[in-house]
């Protein structure tokens, strides 16, 4: 079975960067969209960002568009998030998840329903 480990949370001042990362066990088929999400206290999931590892396409959520990077190092096989210009509503758990290629062409991605692998997550706190 894939498995997805995050670091680089932390807590950090308004304005200022982390470097998430998810090293993932195995790269598959089945793993070549991968994606960050997050949850914040009392709120419901939110999609942040995924890449197609094998083509490079991305997608971000509106609220993060120009201040995160998702970005992915195959021959490391890891995933990473540059968080940028971070705002106290950044707040939240962070998670990696893994699909098949084709939830990065879908429009539904952010919901992370179809992304069968998840990590365990990482903190990241902006005060």
């Amino acid at each position: 079975d894939v498995q997805l480990v995050e670091s680089g949370g932390g807590s950090v001042q308004a304005g200022g960067s982390l470097r998430l990362s998810c090293a993932a066990s195995e790269y598959t088929y089945t793993t070549n969209c991968m994606g960050w999400f997050r949850q914040a206290t009392g709120k419901e999931r939110e999609g942040v960002a995924s890449i197609y590892t094998g083509g490079g396409r991305t997608n971000y959520a509106d609220s993060v568009k120009g201040r995160f990077t998702i970005s992915h190092d195959n021959a490391k096989n890891t995933l990473y998030l540059q968080v940028n210009s971070l705002k106290p509503e950044d707040t939240a758990m962070y998670y990696c998840a893994a699909s098949s290629w084709y939830n990065c062409y879908s429009g539904s991605w952010a919901t992370g329903t179809d992304f069968g692998y998840w990590g365990q997550g990482t903190q990241v706190t902006v005060s």
